[in-house]
């Protein structure tokens, strides 16, 4: 990096700029052992906990995500950070989550994560600085040791190994519930790392107004979460931080202290040519909402909910809430394809079946079985369907006091169900941001219209470039657009 011995990983162990131009070779013959992060923490004890860690959080998290452009823009934001730093023999390892989550913390022996879900709600290099040097702050004053004291790091730790080794996915899905509660911290601690943070971030040349404004940007999308389709809520921003506006409050009140001597900079369009083309929302791995379809180009299946549905990926289902408390869950089992579907939907797994009502049909060609079950107040209808040697199934929920009809509506949506053509399945392409420049007549309306996959479309490019419902877009200015 630019000075001390701070480093960026954005992937597993991709060098930063200054450490690829380093390891050019000249006539000289270095006896020294190479500075990287693990060398340079090998001497902090606290190293340990958060190289224990790691693995669980990538797990947790979707793996690290790599992208050499913007590793390049947070590596820049990191060297300036470092310059400015109270303590520069610390190093640090800044890992970029592959995550639509929005979300950022630290981890004792100088671990930071920031997910790509929190990089896009970002405007300018100023609000990144203001996150890292928030969790800076973590790392310095020790927070996460004081955790560690209080939450017996290793019981915690033994409980998540044991969930993963007894079954790989139910671990999986332990983790991705956000049974680690690494990242939380106390109310004063948040406190200290924000006051800890702004002036880190006002001595390396940024604007100490950042923090407030990111803050803000968290509490709109706090009201926003379902339209980024989060993967998990626990895994989000606010299930690791306190409420805003008390942290909006403060921080408001400590950059105009410091912003007379500094107003500092907030570098937005080398912040946005860094994100440009960066992956937003859903991978490929999980599949893609658009709108109310989801289409999976991996186990090539799609399927639509009906009007007024609102679509979620999570890490366990994809689940559909519509009005009147009505809900559809979906999801897929492996089972052996000489097992019959019907004594399938009969073995036990199905609470409240009434076998009378078990049917076989088909969809679409496939073979399928659907069947009422009744429990508590709501009224169940259950299709699966099979696919090769997987079987899929929706769940469908209507309270048992509506004059919804559970039946039909659950027959729509299965009868949606339907397998992708080779081409179909070679045209998806993942959503990624994208930075636009307004031309003159442009609108908010004309500029969002371009965005795909996106719900609510003005509402997201509001939320996304930071505009309030009466700001306007002013031409020349760059913008932060979703398509493929």
């Amino acid at each position: 990096m630019a000075s001390g011995c701070t480093t960026i990983s954005a992937g597993l162990d991709s060098l930063s700029a200054d450490a690829q131009s380093n390891s050019i070779q000249t006539n000289y013959a270095s006896t020294r052992q190479p500075i990287t992060f693990e060398t340079a923490q090998a001497d902090d004890p606290q190293s340990v906990i958060g190289k224990s860690q790691h693995p669980k959080i990538l797990a947790a998290y979707g793996g690290a995500y790599s992208d050499p452009k913007l590793e390049q823009t947070i590596a820049g934001i990191v060297g300036k950070l470092a310059a400015a730093t109270d303590d520069p023999n610390r190093a640090y390892r800044i890992t970029i989550l592959n995550s639509p989550n929005i979300n950022a913390f630290a981890l004792p022996g100088g671990y930071i994560y920031v997910t790509r879900g929190l990089l896009a709600l970002a405007n300018d290099s100023s609000e990144v600085a203001a996150v890292i040097g928030h969790e800076m702050g973590h790392i310095t004053a020790n927070h996460g040791i004081q955790r560690q004291q209080r939450e017996q790091a290793a019981e915690l730790a033994s409980r998540v190994v044991s969930e993963v080794l007894d079954n790989e996915s139910a671990g999986q899905i332990a983790l991705a519930k956000g049974k680690l509660n690494l990242a939380r911290f106390s109310r004063e601690q948040e406190f200290q790392a924000d006051n800890l943070g702004i002036h880190h971030i006002a001595r390396a040349g940024y604007d100490p107004f950042a923090a407030e404004r990111f803050l803000q940007a968290m509490d709109a999308y706090s009201r926003m979460r379902n339209a980024f389709q989060a993967k998990n809520p626990n895994l989000d921003f606010l299930a690791t931080h306190p409420s805003a506006p008390e942290r909006i409050k403060r921080a408001d009140k400590i950059a105009h202290a410091l912003s007379a001597s500094s107003p500092g900079v907030r570098d937005r369009d080398r912040y946005l040519a860094g994100i440009d083309g960066m992956l937003f929302g859903d991978s490929a791995v999980e599949g893609y909402v658009r709108g109310r379809t989801f289409l999976h180009p991996g186990l090539g299946i799609a399927f639509t909910v009906p009007e007024g549905f609102s679509l979620d990926n999570t890490a366990e289902a994809v689940l559909a809430t519509g009005p009147g408390d009505t809900a559809i869950r979906f999801d897929g089992v492996a089972l052996p394809e000489n097992r019959s579907l019907v004594d399938y939907v009969k073995s036990g797994w199905i609470g409240g079946l009434e076998p009378n009502s078990v049917r076989e049909k088909r969809i679409h060609g496939l073979e399928a079985v659907s069947a009422t079950a009744r429990g508590g107040d709501y009224t169940f209808d259950v299709t699966v369907i099979r696919l090769g040697g997987q079987v899929y199934r929706f769940l469908t929920a209507v309270p048992s006091t509506s004059t919804l009809d559970a039946n039909a509506m659950a027959a729509s949506v299965a009868d949606s169900f339907h397998q992708l053509s080779t081409e179909e399945q070679a045209a998806l392409k993942p959503l990624r941001i994208r930075i636009v420049q307004a031309r003159p007549g442009d609108t908010t309306e004309t500029i969002s219209a371009k965005m795909i996959g996106i719900e609510n479309k003005e509402d997201m490019f509001r939320l996304l470039n930071e505009l309030g419902p009466d700001d306007a877009v002013k031409a020349g200015e760059r913008y932060k657009i979703v398509a493929e």
